[in-house]
């Protein structure tokens, strides 16, 4: 049994599936709602094992989308897939969020919305933070994208559902195949954008004023 998992968007998903000797079949998919992942997870997977008669002691593999994403999001998903995969003696394979949205809209680039006016973009196996313009003068062929914000900077784009688990699943299939499996210890997420909490340390330590809050 396959465990996927995809906590890096507004909503979140995990995945079950079975591995033959040469394809991989999907059993069963559950969303998770927004904002309330580290309070579903770990009961959603016992859920949805128990359902289908199995226990965590069945997982063979976990596949988790690494971002990009939300910060808390691909953290929680992350931190998750590693601890379970370490309790469990687990072989872990991350997939890139943008790679999956690319293959699901059958293109050769993907874009998702970063904030700020920028943009998570990929071609050629390459992930960068640009605007759209700087989107623009790089595409060359069609973009996929899985939000209406973005598909409006992208008239023209392949607009598809977001990639969820399953998709992760079939996505990993020729890696799960070929065991190419990740290091647990070090695996990372898929940030391409550090996190405003980083930044700000960064521009603390090159002694930048500090940036405090007021609490009322």
């Amino acid at each position: 049994m396959l465990l996927g998992i995809n906590t890096c968007g507004p909503t979140g998903s995990i995945a079950l599936a079975r591995c033959s000797d040469d394809a991989i079949s999907l059993v069963a998919q559950t969303e998770l709602a927004g904002k309330t992942y580290a309070a579903q997870f770990v009961l959603k997977i016992h859920g949805l094992l128990k359902e289908h008669g199995s226990r965590l002691e069945d997982l063979k593999t976990i596949v988790v989308v690494n971002g990009p994403g939300s910060f808390t999001g691909v953290r929680i998903g992350l931190s998750s897939a590693k601890a379970l995969a370490q309790a469990l003696s687990l072989p872990l394979l991350a997939v890139s969020r943008l790679a999956l949205l690319a293959k699901k809209a059958g293109t050769d680039a993907a874009a998702l919305d970063a904030g700020r006016g920028e943009f998570y973009f990929r071609a050629q196996s390459r992930e960068k933070l640009l605007t759209s313009e700087e989107i623009r003068r790089q595409l060359d062929g069609v973009l996929g994208v899985c939000e209406e914000s973005t598909a409006q900077s992208f008239p023209g784009a392949v607009l598809v559902d977001p990639p969820s688990a399953a998709d992760a699943l079939v996505f990993a299939a020729p890696r799960l195949l070929a065991k190419d499996f990740d290091e647990v210890a070090t695996l990372d997420g898929n940030y391409v954008r550090r996190s405003d909490a980083e930044l700000f340390a960064r521009q603390g330590d090159r002694g930048s004023p500090a940036v405090t809050a007021k609490v009322e």
